[in-house]
């Protein structure tokens, strides 16, 4: 018993000495080295991994495309590799005369190797349009003492397998502002212009049922808010009647159809833009 308390005491008396400042600055020192050693090993081969996944993935692609021209055609097929959808700023037109301004921004589109020439002119003469009309303003003061002001600008608001939707959204501020939507819908097999009408080509009935849905939708938003109305022709009056092909629309991500008017255009101007969903139930395309 006396021997195992002599050794407790001889134990504490080693644990006791200080330890020299010198020898415990190098011990930190060795610490600290062997975690960043630790940490760069762990690294490494975390990259090592990465490294040789991506280089294997693009030596299996590489060695794919060059097997043989079926393989090659079939890779231009997958979504990703394949044809790609860009949309861009082709140029803008900024002016700024007296109390006249004007933003028009003209977008260009791009959808792999199909030529998308007419869509883009169609997108161009739009745009000349609005710069014609603000530049016959600005020539002859047609605001007065009033403020003139044109902003148009683009956003892709679908972008599915078969269609890309590009939306151009103008205001036009005199006294009051005014609202338009222009959208281009484009099928990307043929990089073609796609209208409503031609949507509804061979497919009789489509116009009568969407038109009533679009009818059904007015009454039941009309009889849930009282702040709601809109122009819808009642015998020989004035308004909304059947839809004539000519309208915007676009596919939302559901793939339903949505038709887009212009404010003022069915509804009063403080609703703006409208729209309205038309169910798969109703009509499928």
């Amino acid at each position: 018993m006396e021997g195992k308390d002599r050794l407790n005491e001889l134990k504490e008396e080693y644990f006791s000495i200080p330890v020299p400042a010198a020898a415990y600055d190098c011990m930190k020192q060795g610490i600290k080295k062997a975690k960043e050693e630790k940490r760069r090993r762990i690294i490494m081969r975390s990259l090592k991994r990465t490294g040789a996944a991506a280089a294997a993935a693009l030596l299996t692609i590489g060695a794919m495309a060059n097997l043989s021209s079926v393989t090659a055609s079939a890779m231009e097929d997958i979504p990703v590799l394949g044809a790609i959808a860009k949309v861009v700023t082709f140029r803008t037109f900024e002016d700024e005369k007296g109390n006249y301004d004007a933003k028009i921004d003209i977008p260009k589109v791009s959808i792999g190797n199909n030529d998308s020439g007419q869509v883009n002119h169609s997108i161009e003469d739009y745009a000349n349009q609005l710069i014609k009309e603000y530049e016959k303003q600005v020539t002859a003061d047609l605001a007065g003492d009033g403020h003139y002001s044109v902003t148009s600008s683009y956003e892709v608001i679908a972008d599915n397998e078969t269609y890309l939707s590009l939306r151009i959204n103008t205001t036009v501020i005199m006294a009051s502002g005014a609202e338009s939507v222009k959208i281009f819908n484009i099928d990307k097999k043929t990089g073609k212009e796609v209208s409503l009408k031609d949507l509804l080509t061979d497919k009789p009935g489509y116009q009568e049922a969407i038109t009533e849905s679009i009818k059904t939708q007015m009454k039941d938003q009309v009889s849930k808010d009282d702040s709601l109305t809109y122009f819808v022709k009642e015998k020989d009056g004035d308004g909304f009647d059947r839809i004539t092909g000519e309208e915007d629309f676009y596919f939302n991500k559901n793939g339903e159809l949505v038709i887009v008017f212009d404010e003022y255009e069915v509804a009063p101007g403080y609703m703006g833009s409208v729209e309205f969903t038309i169910p798969k139930s109703t009509v499928e395309f």
